[in-house]
C-alpha cells in the first residue's frame, strides 16, 4: 500500500481490540482505536478515515448506532462489522444502515484483509465518482461563466464536501 488505509477499530474488548490493531498496523494500516461508541464518533470528527471496523455488542452505543451515525455524517467512509454476537437480522439491519461488510468472530485475518482492501477500493471508486461530476460541473461553468461566478459555485460544490 503506498498511502496507508486509515482504520477506525471499534471495539469494547481492549485485549481483543490491543492485539487486532497490532495485526493490523505490522500490514501498513494507519489505525486508530476506540473502546467505545460515544469515543469512536469523537475520533470520526476528529480525522477522517477510510474504513471503520465495528464491533455490534458494546455498552452505551452500539455498533448499528456507530454505523448510523458515521454513515450521516462521513460520505464515504466504509464500515466493516466484526461480531462475536451476530444474527440474520442484525446482518440486515447493518446491510440496510450501510455496512460494506458483516463478518463473525474469531476471524480469519487473510479474510478481514481481503474484505478492507475491497472497503477501501469501494471508498475510493465512491470519491472518484462524485469528483468526476464535480470535474465535468466546473468545466460546464468556465465555458460560459465569469471568474466571480466561477468561483460562487465552486464554493457551493466544496460546501457540498464538508
Amino acid at each position: 500500500m503506498a498511502e496507508k488505509i486509515k482504520l477506525l477499530i471499534v471495539d469494547d474488548e481492549v485485549k481483543f481490540l490491543e492485539s487486532i490493531a497490532q495485526r493490523l498496523e505490522m500490514r501498513g494500516f494507519d489505525v486508530t482505536k476506540a473502546t467505545n461508541g460515544e469515543r469512536a464518533l469523537d475520533e470520526a470528527r476528529k480525522s477522517k478515515f477510510d474504513v471503520a471496523l465495528l464491533d455490534l455488542r458494546m455498552p452505551g452505543m452500539n455498533g448499528v448506532e456507530v454505523l448510523g451515525v458515521l454513515k450521516k455524517e462521513h460520505k464515504y467512509i466504509e464500515a466493516i462489522i466484526l461480531t462475536g454476537h451476530g444474527s440474520i437480522d442484525s446482518a440486515v439491519e447493518c446491510t440496510k444502515l450501510g455496512a460494506f461488510d458483516y463478518l463473525p468472530k474469531p476471524y480469519e485475518l487473510e479474510k478481514l484483509l481481503e474484505v478492507l482492501q475491497k472497503a477501501y477500493e469501494a471508498r475510493l471508486r465512491k470519491k472518484f465518482a462524485l469528483d468526476e461530476v464535480r470535474m465535468a460541473k466546473i468545466q460546464e461553468l468556465a465555458a460560459g461563466s465569469s471568474p466571480l461566478t466561477i468561483l460562487r459555485e465552486m464554493s457551493k460544490l466544496d460546501d457540498g464536501e464538508k
